[in-house]
């Protein structure tokens, strides 16, 4: 899956041992580790959820809503802590020409009302991408399936409509999360994964139970989980620090050393997630190139790393990529304020002494402080940012995207193809400045089909420069993911594809005995 070299020979190869690592039983000093973590409960608090929250794995949208798909469903493959493409539901994943590919089921697996696993669930559950009526998020890369059929119970047969060397770590992504055949009833979730679901009550709470005939040897650990939102940062700390939850995402960096003092434990997981800051490029004053050039030499991104972040983060160079993902370009120029470049830029805007309105809200982790910060060094420019900061309700529907300057809060992309499929392709539907380049979308069909890792990686760093030049996204810092937990809470590790183990922990943690 993982295609060092693109034979069936080599795939199955890779596969072969990925599953090994992945699926082999443990020793038996390994099985008296596991049975003496299993058992106990927890619970656990988010920061994002509203009674938009779903258990259809191809609406969701939110962190919440790919935490609970990983208790209850599984992928038909899944990335390691390297990004690396192991095997889940699929054991092998084989094509001869990245367009053609075969994929072959694990036997042995059930959904959670006992039926069996089949072709005709993963045909189902991918090309209801393609249906308008669902409105997946995913439709963006569902586009690339030209045809699914299943050719045997355990064999698909998966034809795109272009070469793409990425579908086996595409396959990964939560929205692909495979459900039963013909469902249409989401108010409880039936699948194949580590929990079965006792409650779903969106916006409020669910309930995860282990799920005693769960494929995959030692897991899970614990028994039950409660997993619920709390969107106020302080109420959301106080509950971790008074014993009430065992584990929260979306830790204030300001907040961190006063959890450390009350001995909870706190996961740094640097990452490719981002706050960013958006210039519609089809109406004032994105329209006008010289403003945005303007603003992006106007950020102090080392500035914004120490405030706002207290470090806990790593500094942007307006491209996606993050450093430590695959393909990032570290050639790139690094953009640095310089307010002389950023005068000169605003004047031949013509927008000196106008107001410009910034839409802001702690929706976006970290907005409203840089907004601020924007704000301050601006006005001695001639150029008047004035914030507009309105509440985390509705933020992401009413406001991101929509107005003419707002900011936006992206999770990691594990792979480049799948962050400039997303967000920077001409019909991408999170073309957050409505940016389009016949070039860029050229490079990308390109990139998505070619072998030579070498000319791949020239491609997406010719891409990650036409982003870098003439979006009208400015991305300032790719923020580290900070869960904190109480210490009776183990097996959390670090991984770069998202908060709460890249929103995976239900799968690996269990109570200290």
């Amino acid at each position: 899956m993982a295609f060092r070299s693109h034979t069936r020979r080599d795939a199955l190869q890779i596969l072969a041992g990925g599953a090994i690592a992945a699926c082999a039983p443990p020793g038996a000093r390994a099985q008296a580790v596991e049975i003496s973590r299993r058992g106990g409960r927890i619970r656990v608090a988010g920061f994002s959820g509203s009674s938009a929250d779903t258990l259809d794995p191809a609406r969701g949208a939110l962190s919440t809503d790919y935490i609970r798909g990983a208790m209850f469903y599984d992928a038909l493959t899944e990335l390691d802590e390297a990004l690396q493409v192991q095997p889940s539901l699929a054991i092998a994943i084989e094509s001869d020409d990245a367009i053609r590919w075969t994929i072959r089921l694990r036997k042995g697996v059930r959904f959670h009302d006992g039926s069996p696993l089949t072709a005709d669930d993963v045909v189902f559950s991918l090309l209801r991408h393609l249906d308008p009526r669902v409105g997946s998020q995913q439709k963006a890369i569902a586009r690339q399936f030209g045809s699914i059929r299943a050719r045997a119970a355990d064999e698909v047969e998966l034809t795109l409509v272009a070469a793409n060397v990425d579908l086996p770590a595409l396959l990964s992504l939560a929205p692909f999360y495979i459900i039963k055949n013909a469902t249409t009833d989401f108010s409880r979730a039936n699948g194949t994964g580590p929990f079965l679901c006792q409650e779903f009550s969106p916006g409020i709470r669910s309930v995860a139970v282990r799920n005693p005939d769960y494929w995959r040897d030692g897991q899970p650990h614990l028994d039950e989980i409660e997993f619920f939102t709390i969107a106020d940062d302080m109420a959301r700390h106080d509950a971790l620090m008074s014993g009430d939850v065992d584990l929260i995402g979306g830790v204030n960096p300001r907040l961190a050393p006063l959890l450390r003092q009350r001995g909870l434990q706190i996961m740094e997981a640097p990452g490719g997630a981002y706050t960013d800051f958006i210039m519609r490029l089809d109406q004032a004053p994105g329209n006008n190139p010289d403003f945005v050039r303007g603003m992006k030499y106007l950020f102090n991104r080392e500035q914004m790393k120490s405030a706002i972040f207290r470090g806990y983060a790593q500094v942007g160079n307006d491209q996606p990529i993050a450093p430590g993902f695959p393909y990032f370009d570290a050639s790139l120029p690094q953009t640095v304020q310089d307010l002389d470049r950023a005068r000169y830029h605003f004047r031949r805007s013509g927008l000196t002494g106008s107001r410009v309105p910034m839409v802001c809200s702690p929706a976006a982790e970290g907005s409203v402080e840089m907004a601020i910060l924007l704000q301050h060094d601006a006005r001695p420019l001639g150029i008047d940012l004035a914030i507009q900061q309105v509440p985390a309700d509705g933020y992401w529907s009413n406001y991101w995207m929509q107005a003419p300057i707002s900011f936006g809060n992206l999770n990691p992309r594990p792979r480049a193809e799948m962050a400039f499929s997303l967000s920077y392709a001409s019909d991408a539907p999170w073309n957050e400045s409505r940016w389009r380049n016949p070039e860029f979308d050229r490079l990308l069909r390109a990139a998505r089909g070619e072998r030579n890792e070498s000319l791949r990686a020239e491609m997406f760093a010719q891409m990650q420069v036409l982003v870098h030049d003439g979006s009208g996204v400015c991305i300032p810092l790719f923020l580290s993911d900070i869960d904190a937990f109480s210490p009776r809470l183990r097996g959390m590790r670090p991984r770069k594809t998202g908060e709460f183990m890249g929103f995976e922990f239900a799968r690996h943690v269990w109570l200290a005995s």
